[in-house]
């Protein structure tokens, strides 16, 4: 499974979103650290959801850090979030 799908299906489980988008950004970093051939390594999440509302903005980013898995972090190199309510 690619890890933009782990990512999307993760956030959708946990979080119920109202948006939520998954955009492998790997190739604009080709020749950084942490890019690898074939891409996978570096991503945007965009995320539209209620359960935020309550979180303050790093409660969020732990939130989906959380939801995720360290497992499912360690193979991602820049992970760039997106929350809203």
């Amino acid at each position: 499974m690619r890890v933009e799908d782990e990512i999307r299906g993760r956030l959708e489980e946990a979080f119920q979103p109202d948006t939520l988008s998954v955009v492998d950004d790997s190739e604009a970093h080709r020749g950084h650290a942490g890019f690898r051939e074939g891409g996978q390594t570096h991503f945007i999440v965009a995320i539209q959801s209620p359960r935020f509302a309550p979180m303050s903005r790093i409660a969020r980013h732990r939130a989906i850090h959380e939801a995720l898995g360290p497992e499912l972090i360690a193979r991602i190199h820049a992970l760039e979030l997106k929350i809203s309510t």
